[in-house]
């Protein structure tokens, strides 16, 4: 999926879609990529002169690109984040790099779902988390 086809499945625009495309490999898997070209507004003030990708941008990349796993029920719904634990960061990720995403469903009750998620840069791991979150249906969010 492309910038347009993810905007079907979650309702991030503008400057939080932090993905530039993703594509589901498998029932439970898919993978994602974000270029890095050092434009990015995360990147002014995080560090100058050093800059790198925080983390917490990290995990909210892993989880965007989670929900094309779920594509077919996320687009009736809305993806809420309702947990991020084990979250390791091992190696920067700077301008120029590709973030790579790697993710997959390990359980599903009800509205929640819950991924094991890893990025990477040229094959090394940068960050790893297990993600959680819930798809609300629009028809019972507010000002959906």
């Amino acid at each position: 999926m492309n910038k347009q086809e993810l905007e079907n499945v979650i309702p991030h625009r503008n400057s939080m879609m932090l993905i530039d495309e993703a594509t589901k490999t498998g029932e439970n898997t898919c993978e994602g990529k974000k270029y890095i070209t050092g434009n990015e507004w995360f990147l002014d003030g995080h560090f100058p002169g050093n800059p790198v990708v925080p983390g917490v941008i990290l995990c909210e990349m892993m989880a965007q690109a989670s929900a094309v796993i779920v594509a077919e029920v996320s687009a009736q719904s809305i993806p809420y984040f309702t947990g991020i634990e084990k979250a390791k960061f091992k190696n920067k990720v700077l301008p120029g790099d590709t973030f790579e995403i790697k993710c997959e469903l390990t359980k599903s009750r009800g509205v929640f779902h819950f991924i094991s998620a890893k990025g990477y840069v040229n094959g090394k791991l940068c960050t790893q988390a297990d993600l959680s979150f819930a798809l609300i249906p629009k028809d019972k969010v507010e000002n959906a």
